[in-house]
């Protein structure tokens, strides 16, 4: 499936591929690719049996920030009333531009990024809003909105928030200093490094599309859920969610399976 010519997305055995493709341009973000990305994930939101979902990039690079063509559209970005305003909420909590990161960490299922060449700027925080992130070593990262006398305003803040030291975060910030994969490992920007970082992430995808869906979204929902939330507010929402679990048909059948040492047959939500 195609959207708006920037964005693919395949499906297979419960996993769902979404490339961004917009190789000649190191997949850099113009009006349509902000649209494809968002189309691509709500599109997912709802679409029954996909269990894992891989991010990449095509060609050279996962994605390389901002086209500086589309900085030419300023005054679309800065003005409210149109829909397009930065500080109208558009999607939910965030404005279309921070819907692009944000759509991946509010996706029912884990999303594990796949990065490799240039990643700067709004590539960064697209990427930051996986679950899980595999980069190669040699990959290029970058904070780089400063250099553009702007700041990180995709949803970075809160997707790096718990990931990323603050000290580290500011320094990278206010220098737009370029950083490695390795560094990038580090820093906390990603989880793994990777010689073949999509090869990984579509390996672990299918690893985690053979569990309870149920109990792997349950998961998700506290992992983003628990950081903003006092204890005793986490501590009652494990329970809730794991009384939600309890004896249900997959709770059931991956104890079966595991007994029995066979391959689970869960059922979708």
């Amino acid at each position: 499936m195609n959207f708006h010519d920037r964005v693919t997305v395949t499906v297979e055995n419960h996993v769902a591929h979404v490339l961004l493709d917009r190789a000649d341009k190191m997949n850099a973000l113009d009006d349509a690719m902000f649209e494809a990305i968002i189309a691509a994930g709500h599109h997912l939101h709802n679409e029954r049996g996909i269990r894992a979902v891989v991010l990449s990039g095509a060609g050279r690079s996962f994605c390389a920030g901002l086209d500086l063509s589309s900085m030419g559209n300023a005054d679309r970005w800065a003005k409210d009333g149109d829909g397009g305003g930065l500080t109208e909420r558009t999607h939910g909590n965030a404005n279309r531009a921070q819907q692009a990161a944000m759509v991946w960490r509010k996706l029912p299922m884990p999303v594990i990024a796949a990065v490799h060449g240039v990643c700067f700027g709004g590539g960064l925080q697209v990427a930051s809003g996986a679950d899980i992130r595999f980069i190669a070593p040699d990959a290029r990262l970058a904070v780089m909105e400063v250099k553009w006398g702007l700041v990180p305003d995709m949803a970075g803040y809160v997707l790096w928030r718990g990931n990323v030291r603050d000290d580290v975060l500011r320094e990278l910030t206010y220098t737009h200093r370029e950083f490695s994969g390795e560094e990038a490992v580090r820093y906390g920007f990603a989880t793994h490094v990777s010689a073949d970082p999509l090869a990984d992430a579509l390996a672990l995808a299918q690893q985690i599309a053979g569990k309870s869906p149920t109990a792997v979204r349950a998961a998700k929902v506290l992992s983003n859920r628990t950081p903003d939330m006092a204890a005793d507010d986490v501590l009652m929402a494990e329970s809730i969610a794991q009384h939600e679990l309890m004896s249900s048909k997959n709770q059931i059948e991956a104890v079966r399976a595991g007994m029995e040492k066979r391959a689970a047959q869960f059922v979708d939500p």
